[in-house]
């Protein structure tokens, strides 16, 4: 009996480890490339159960976007300044036969690859630029010229760089001092300007303000004048008028105003002569009434 179950055991045996040297799966997060003696042979499999041979040799990739940080990196600028960024790039494998050619399936000398090609990237951007338009410029419009030069560079790895972003960017210790120093100096400059032009603004402004409100003045008191004359050119015809129709009560109108002003007070002290056309209507109230005969 049991010579019999042991050749079946080899058998079976023998049928297990082909199987588990012909089968291979891919799951959906991954590319996959099936090489014979180290030479490609195909990468297109869809995620699922696959057949090879025994000797073939199946490489799997992650499909999905990667990502890594890198901190403390200097740069120098156009005017030899060091700059210390810190950035970030994201990633994933397009081409799986060029992938495995440029790195030989391996994400960590992808990663390092992409990480030279993408600093190359920062350094020709920061070197072509003074320390001042780096700091002054939008960082967007920096960071995209950034991701050009990466992206056309990183094509050659059979990856796709989905986005180089810049997180900070500082100065060493030793020259923070003096960036500061000179960026306070141009800001007093453009503040003293600014101020220069305000004050401008002001004289110029109080200037034409008093201007026209000597103006509207002037024009107010003509017209005032203009005004206070037409009234007294026709009050003088109206009393004219009235003097005119009835002389005698006119003058008698005109001394009792006489009289009111100057007897009126507690007092005073008038001297006067009786014989005098003052107190005509005083001596004779009856003779100097008017309309008396």
């Amino acid at each position: 009996m049991s010579s019999r179950v042991f050749p079946i055991l080899i058998a079976v045996g023998v049928l297990l480890l082909v199987a588990a040297t012909s089968l291979f799966t891919v799951n959906q997060a991954q590319l996959a490339i099936r090489t014979e003696f180290g030479a490609i042979v195909t990468s297109q499999y869809a995620p699922g159960l696959h057949v090879k041979w025994p000797w073939d040799q199946v490489v799997t990739f992650d499909r999905r976007i990667l990502s890594q940080t890198y901190t403390g990196e200097t740069f120098l600028t156009n005017d030899n300044r060091g700059l210390i960024v810190d950035f970030y790039i994201k990633w994933r494998v397009k081409d799986a036969n060029a992938f495995f050619q440029a790195t030989g399936g391996s994400e960590d000398i992808a990663t390092r690859r992409l990480s030279e090609i993408v600093k190359d990237g920062i350094k020709s951007v920061v070197a072509e630029r003074t320390l001042e338009k780096i700091v002054s410029s939008e960082r967007a419009a920096v960071t995209a010229e950034m991701f050009g030069q990466a992206s056309r560079n990183i094509s050659a790895l059979g990856a796709e760089l989905i986005d180089v972003r810049v997180q900070a960017i500082n100065l060493p210790d030793e020259v923070s001092s003096r960036v500061y120093a000179s960026m306070q100096q141009n800001f007093s400059k453009i503040a003293a300007r600014l101020r220069a032009e305000g004050q401008s603004a002001s004289v110029r402004i109080r200037a034409d303000a008093d201007r026209e409100k000597t103006e509207i003045l002037a024009n107010a008191e003509r017209d005032a004048l203009r005004v206070q004359g037409e009234g007294d050119a026709e009050a003088t015809a109206i009393y004219a008028r009235a003097y005119s129709k009835n002389p005698e009560f006119y003058s008698f109108y005109r001394s009792l105003q006489a009289y009111e002003k100057s007897l009126g007070k507690e007092g005073d002290l008038l001297v006067v002569t009786p014989d005098g056309e003052f107190f005509k209507y005083l001596k004779d109230s009856d003779k100097a009434r008017p309309g008396a005969k």
